[in-house]
């Protein structure tokens, strides 16, 4: 697996491809704008574009969806149907799904929107802005702060300390990291079956 980092400069939002170099094929994580580096990424490596990903419905992570499906045709994936309409595959709850060769853990994770949705891919965590380095996500009430907080320590924070955090915004972080760092998080070291989730294939 190969990742690829975009900075959105319009938004300050990351953009990742991921490419099985086995299969030459890639999906795309959050496509807050599409740009000649990116589609050059694609062509040059002759990648086929299979998927794409969005961690939540807020526009520095979506604009650059009408442009992707002007060039390819790649199935989208997200838990808001409003994303692309018709054309988004809902997703919801906790999963798997197989995309590009690559098994894609798909996790809820609600708090920064209802729709937050985070996914795994190996030993890689794309967050949305559900957390970032030495940060978590902004929410609209106390409630939804003390929802994040619950499902980041269960669901992220829970995991190996390698285990790697490619965030929405900001630079990569890891578990570990965050479990000694992140003020906003308040990780508490519980025992891991009060982290278990259950999954399908």
């Amino acid at each position: 697996m190969k990742i690829y980092f975009h900075l959105n400069l319009t938004g300050f939002s990351n953009c990742y491809i991921v490419a099985n170099e086995k299969t030459k094929e890639a999906l795309i994580i959050d496509p807050g704008i599409i740009t000649e580096s990116i589609i050059d990424q694609l062509e040059s490596n002759s990648y086929k574009l299979v998927a794409v990903l969005v961690t939540h419905n807020h526009g520095s992570h979506v604009h650059g969806l009408k442009t992707l499906t002007k060039i390819y045709t790649p199935k989208i994936y997200g838990a808001d149907w409003e994303i692309a309409g018709k054309e988004t595959n809902v997703i919801t709850g906790n999963g798997k799904i197989r995309l590009a060769g690559m098994t894609v853990q798909y996790i809820t994770l609600p708090g920064h929107t209802a729709d937050s949705m985070v996914y795994k891919i190996g030993n890689v965590f794309f967050t949305g802005d559900s957390i970032s380095a030495g940060r978590i996500g902004s929410t609209n009430s106390s409630y939804s702060s003390h929802i994040l907080r619950l499902n980041l320590n269960e669901k992220i924070l829970s995991q190996q300390e390698n285990t790697v955090i490619m965030p929405g915004h900001g630079p990569p972080t890891t578990v570990g990291a965050e479990r000694r760092f992140n003020k906003d998080v308040n990780y508490k070291d519980l025992e891991p079956s009060q982290f278990a989730f259950s999954s399908h294939d």
